[in-house]
């Protein structure tokens, strides 16, 4: 495959709106908290990405773009707005990624759950594709995994995956493999999930005073 023309950041969002964000971590931090960690994280997330200056960032908003975090961040740093399409996770990630790819570039997709992933983290990521590997996966410590980046639109890592189980990675694996791509897993990332991991956000810079919550 030819080396991409350059490389796009696409970062994909949940509204924190109470009730529909991390409701995982709704026990711990309330209705309204639990939206308020979604807000920071998806502030960092997107600051994250434009740091990087390796390209275009857009945030791929669910369920749509109204809400006034996206607002607010596509205005603060002029990043696109668009809505997911797609049934599951995995068709949401796959049509991302493909309206990327469709432009000559390749894609780096992320969450919005890995606070710990930094700028220096997405150049590596960007690195390993203009070697000329097909795609390049950070794994989580929970199974799945917190970045995925492609150097052409491909359907096959986002097929049938059991997204939400600690067998995404180990999926998304055979997956490649079965497709023939190569790839790198050059650095293993935590995820902000569960409620015991929130003790960790205390280890990071820049988030704790964005955050009205009680950390542990």
């Amino acid at each position: 495959m030819a080396v991409p023309a350059g490389i796009e950041i696409a970062v994909l969002a949940k509204a924190p709106v109470p009730g529909y964000a991390k409701t995982r971590l709704i026990p711990r931090l309330g209705a309204e908290g639990a939206a308020q960690l979604q807000a920071a994280l998806t502030r960092r997330a997107v600051g994250t990405a434009v740091e990087t200056g390796l390209g275009p960032v857009t945030l791929w908003c669910v369920p749509d773009c109204s809400h006034p975090t996206f607002v607010e961040l596509s205005r603060a740093h002029a990043v696109m707005l668009r809505t997911q399409r797609g049934g599951d996770l995995g068709a949401r990630m796959e049509h991302a990624v493909h309206c990327h790819t469709a432009k000559g570039a390749a894609v780096l997709l992320m969450g919005t759950d890995a606070p710990a992933l930094g700028p220096a983290h997405l150049r590596l990521a960007a690195d390993v594709l203009q070697s000329g590997n097909d795609a390049v996966l950070f794994p989580a410590e929970d199974g799945g995994y917190v970045l995925i980046g492609l150097r052409v639109a491909c359907a096959a890592p986002f097929a049938s995956v059991e997204w939400g189980s600690d067998r995404v990675m180990a999926q998304t694996r055979e997956r490649l493999r079965a497709a023939g791509l190569s790839w790198m897993e050059p650095v293993s990332l935590w995820d902000l999930d569960r409620p015991e991991d929130l003790g960790r956000l205390a280890t990071l810079e820049g988030l704790d005073g964005q955050i009205r919550v009680w950390l542990p």
